[in-house]
């Protein structure tokens, strides 16, 4: 019974949040996306107006009523998350490490560490690995991306000779790829590797280091509240 009694509270806990978390998204999307609350409400009708017409053709309309109000539901959420999804990208279009956060959310089997390379200008690289190879997505000004892209190539053909390596630039020019069509390009890439292979090819990366890693620590004292990294021993 206590059992049960804690799990229904974490529940009604959870609601709440789960509540909150959807009416913020919603505010959120509203900002660039002033009728995304007319265009889900019309979807939720109109489905669930259809099927209550079937129902009643075919004399069936509580069946029919209640089947229509769970598919409604279900094409307002769907149509409420493309939207979301649309408005997000396109507030962090142009953001610095926007490429970076789209990364983190590949999906499984891709291993990413931003920024492995950077220059004066901001303009930076991240690094993707997975069952297509090696990807390095970079953000900044093309012109200058294109030798910072060649000397991290370079550098990884010593350590990395048999693993594919694909380049993206994202931006909305000519041969770049738009920040909301990352997540799908890469995606797309064909699989060539197998998982050993991808974990082999991960090892020798990390072992080469990357721009974050290859920092100097600065001399003297060491920070308040700076932690010594896992593995690392004082002398």
């Amino acid at each position: 019974m206590a059992r049960k009694a804690n799990t229904d509270s974490s529940d009604a806990a959870a609601n709440p949040g789960r509540l909150k978390q959807i009416a913020l998204t919603y505010k959120m999307t509203r900002k660039a996306d002033s009728k995304v609350g007319l265009v889900v409400a019309a979807v939720g009708i109109v489905t669930f107006g259809v099927f209550l017409a079937i129902g009643f053709l075919i004399d069936h309309p509580i069946y029919l009523s209640i089947l229509g109000f769970l598919l409604a539901f279900l094409a307002m959420a769907i149509v409420f998350g493309r939207r979301a999804e649309r408005a997000a990208f396109g507030q962090m279009e142009g953001q610095p490490g926007a490429a970076a956060a789209v990364l983190d959310n590949v999906g499984r089997g891709w291993s990413t560490t931003p920024a492995v390379a950077m220059n004066r200008s901001q303009d930076v690289v991240h690094r993707a690995v997975g069952k297509a190879g090696i990807v390095l997505v970079a953000e900044g000004n093309p012109n200058r991306l294109k030798s910072l892209l060649a000397a991290e190539k370079k550098k990884m053909a010593r350590i990395v000779l048999d693993v594919p390596v694909h380049d993206i630039i994202v931006g909305t020019g000519e041969g770049q790829v738009p920040l909301k069509k990352l997540r799908t390009t890469m995606l797309k890439l064909p699989r060539v590797l197998t998982g050993p292979q991808v974990t082999a090819a991960n090892d020798r990366l990390r072992a080469m280091g990357d721009l974050m890693s290859n920092m100097p620590l600065p001399k003297g004292p060491m920070p308040k509240g700076m932690r010594m990294p896992r593995g690392g021993k004082t002398r």
